[in-house]
Parts: structure tokens; C-alpha cells; sequence
């Protein structure tokens, strides 16, 4: 409680507006050095390049990224073309000749501070709302169901950083479907009307906006209520080195990694 900026206990009204308290700004200092922070408190579950188009939610347990992340939208629309001639998903995401495509998994278990924050400056283009369930995403459940990211809601913020392709996404979890983007108010996650197995496009790219939406790296993005699981996948030159160990604790503004 001595971090929460409200240390008083008897100001939150229940446990969801308790796990979205804010934190004092000397809480979480964000590292100035690295380029990529951790965007969150939580434990590091995997990390990497990603491989043949499949992802690793927990050691050995992979998805596919076109099923998690929706198909590509059109080229037309993205801010860089693809590098190379899209003969698979991965090939369509990065768009840089000798880049690589890089993945990270941040499980935020219940007790964990649950606002999440811009891991990089970066600039969002694109959200896409997948309804979806609601299962348990803690790492001994994700051993268990294969494709459980892409089977729960989650909300995918795709656009571009220095690098090329950068996209944040926000997993939902038992309970958890009310993640809030704080720029996008026409996000409704938990909501009946939307059906499972489908999704939900959104621009942020607009006549008057050609840029999308600017995000400073620390800045604050949204939040869930209770645990939830944000797994960034980004493409970023053959170099790029993650500060990590799976299984390690992190807190939000501490470093992921860097060139």
C-alpha cells in the first residue's frame, strides 16, 4: 500500500477498483537506457523470436499468430509494405529486410498492479476486439489448453515504432473481460452483443488523424480488472537482446530489452 498514490485501504470501493489503483510516480521509475520496457507488473512466461509463424505461451505449449492475432489488415493500410513476398504470416508483420520478429509473454496474476503502460514510443494505428471466453490464463491452465490465448477475448493494438511492426495485446481472463484502453472509447469488451469467434476492427488512422495514435513509452495505456496476461509481438533488428529469464518477476518500467 505504501506505493499506491491513495494508501488508505478504506478508499477503494471492492477488489477491482483495488487492483486498478494508480501508484505513486517514484513507484516504478522507467528505465531512460533500454528501448523496450516492461509495460506492466507480472512474470515473464516466455520470450523470443518467433518461429515458423507459432508463438509459446508457456514452454512447449505454442498458438498460431495469424489465429491470435486476426489476418493482416491490407497493405494498403499499413504504414510500412511487407519486406519480402508473404509466404507466411510472419513474413506479412515484418517489414524491414534483415529484421527479425520478436515475442514476449507478461502474466499478471491477480495481486499484481493492473494498469498497463506504452512499452516503447510507438505510435498505434489499429485495434481489433476479439469477444471470445473468458478461461483462466495463469501458467498452469496455458499447459494445459492449446491455443488458450487465442481462444479468450483480448484486445490487439497494432501499429508501427522506429523498428517497423509493433503490437501490444491484452488477454482477458476468468472474470476479466473489462479491459480498458484509455484512448479508445469506443471499446465495449465483456459485452453481450458481440458474438465469440468473431472480431472487431477499428482505425485510428483517419482523414483528420494520418498518424494515428502517439504513444510515449511509460505513458499510461489501460487496465484490466483482476489477472490478465499482455503479450507483445514486435519485429526489431537481428540484434535486438532481451534483459530477461522465463519465470522472472517484472515490474512496469523495468527493461525487456534492447539493441
Amino acid at each position: 500500500m505504501k506505493e499506491a498514490a491513495v494508501e488508505d485501504l478504506h478508499h477503494y470501493r471492492n477488489l477491482s477498483e483495488f487492483f486498478r489503483r494508480k501508484l505513486k510516480p517514484q513507484a516504478r521509475p522507467v528505465c531512460g537506457v533500454h528501448c523496450v520496457i516492461s509495460p506492466s507488473d507480472g512474470k515473464i512466461l516466455n520470450f523470443g523470436q518467433v518461429k515458423n509463424s507459432e508463438v509459446e505461451q508457456v514452454k512447449g505449449v505454442t498458438y498460431s499468430l495469424e489465429s491470435f492475432l486476426g489476418p493482416r489488415t491490407s497493405v494498403e493500410d499499413l504504414p510500412f509494405p511487407p519486406a519480402a513476398s508473404c509466404n507466411s504470416f510472419r513474413s506479412q508483420l515484418v517489414t524491414r529486410e534483415g529484421n527479425e520478429l520478436y515475442h514476449c509473454v507478461i502474466y499478471l496474476a491477480p495481486g499484481d498492479y493492473h494498469c498497463f503502460h506504452s512499452p516503447t514510443d510507438w505510435t498505434v494505428s489499429h485495434r481489433r476486439h476479439f469477444p471470445g471466453s473468458l478461461m483462466s490464463v495463469n501458467p498452469g491452465m496455458a499447459r494445459w489448453i492449446k491455443e488458450l490465448f487465442c481462444h479468450n477475448e483480448r484486445v490487439v493494438l497494432t501499429g508501427d515504432w522506429k523498428h517497423g511492426f509493433f503490437s501490444l495485446t491484452a488477454v482477458g481472463a476468468t472474470n476479466v473481460g473489462s479491459i480498458r484502453i484509455y484512448f479508445d472509447r469506443d471499446l465495449h469488451t465483456n459485452s453481450p452483443r458481440y458474438s465469440k469467434g468473431s472480431y472487431n476492427d477499428f482505425s485510428f488512422v483517419t482523414q483528420a488523424n494520418r498518424e494515428g495514435i502517439p504513444m510515449r513509452k511509460g505513458e499510461h495505456l489501460g487496465e484490466f480488472n483482476l489477472g490478465s496476461t499482455i503479450v507483445l509481438i514486435f519485429e526489431a533488428p537481428k540484434d535486438f537482446d532481451f534483459k530477461l529469464k522465463a519465470g522472472q518477476k517484472i515490474r512496469f518500467g523495468e527493461a525487456l530489452g534492447s539493441l
